[in-house]
């Protein structure tokens, strides 16, 4: 990983840095995982925030149900609110004061690939331009970011959605976050964290981060999400994968990669978001370990040696 090595972490304090990056680490899960939620529950560190995403074939209702159960169990929850599947305003209404009612204090707002909006919703701005969020009281909301571009929105229309939500956070009291796309490229989430100061942007962010999956369901998911760059070089390079010196297959990697890049200067990346790809309660496990520090550092920074 030395292509994002800015600072001489290594040994004990770059395991020290790895620990304190993991605090307050977040997972998520699906509709699917919901007779898992008590298992979840024992396995993850007291306080891991559970997102909940909206899939497909999941439904509005389906999502806020699970995301009760998950604040019902002492976690708290972030379900995703995707504008282009939001069916009206009185949908979005009805969804806010459920999860309220609830006591769930943060969704994710992200606008969704389908082609045709279910209801007057296009994008995330939609939906903050409503009122609805800080008229439901709801304190937190999580946007996305795209550190590797976003191949239907050009790079200045991105840099202008965030500047214009971080306008709203301000107007609004609302407190908003990033949680980006996931990366194979430790390198490109450092340089977005240093774009970010360069176009005015002081959100924190909360990295987005595939779990331990094996590689070819990792692929598999990445294609479906659409990740850039990374994915590319991943897809010409299957066979010398574990020699390639920028990329990170692995939770392992990609989190030496990420405190190793930011060094020990300023930066907007306040904590890893780990994506389970359907294996939720292996992810759960391998992240309360990491962020207990049960794990050894391999000399080479590659995959951690779990005790």
């Amino acid at each position: 990983m030395s292509a994002v090595m800015t600072a001489p972490l290594v040994g004990e304090t770059l395991k020290q840095r790895i620990v304190q990056f993991m605090s307050g680490a977040s997972t998520e899960i699906s509709t699917h995982d919901e007779a898992q939620l008590a298992t979840l529950a024992a396995e993850l560190p007291p306080g891991t925030t559970v997102y909940v995403a909206h899939t497909p074939k999941a439904s509005l209702d389906e999502v806020v149900r699970v995301a009760l159960k998950v604040q019902a169990l002492g976690l708290p929850a972030c379900p995703h609110l995707v504008a282009r599947r939001l069916e009206s305003r009185e949908a979005l209404v009805r969804a806010l004061a459920a999860l309220r009612a609830g006591g769930v204090e943060q969704v994710l707002l992200v606008a969704g690939d389908t082609a045709q909006p279910a209801g007057g919703f296009a994008s995330t701005l939609d939906v903050l331009d409503t009122g609805c969020l800080e008229g439901a009281g709801m304190p937190r909301a999580g946007v996305a970011g795209h550190p590797e571009g976003n191949s239907a929105i050009s790079p200045a229309a991105l840099w202008q959605a965030l500047e214009r939500k971080q306008a709203w956070a301000a107007a609004s009291g609302v407190q908003v976050h990033v949680v980006t796309q996931f990366s194979f490229d430790p390198q490109a989430i450092c340089d977005f964290d240093r774009a970010l100061t360069e176009h005015g942007i002081n959100l924190p962010v909360h990295v987005g981060i595939a779990g331990p999956t094996p590689l070819p369901k990792l692929v598999k998911f990445a294609m479906q999400c659409g990740v850039g760059a990374s994915l590319r070089a991943v897809m010409k390079n299957m066979a010398t994968m574990s020699k390639m010196a920028r990329l990170a297959t692995s939770p392992d990697e990609m989190l030496v990669g990420l405190v190793r890049g930011t060094g020990n200067g300023p930066t907007h990346l306040v904590k890893p978001h780990f994506f389970a790809f359907g294996g939720t309660l292996a992810t759960a496990q391998w992240l309360r370990r990491v962020s207990a520090g049960r794990f050894e550092l391999p000399e080479d920074g590659g995959k951690f040696q779990m005790n």
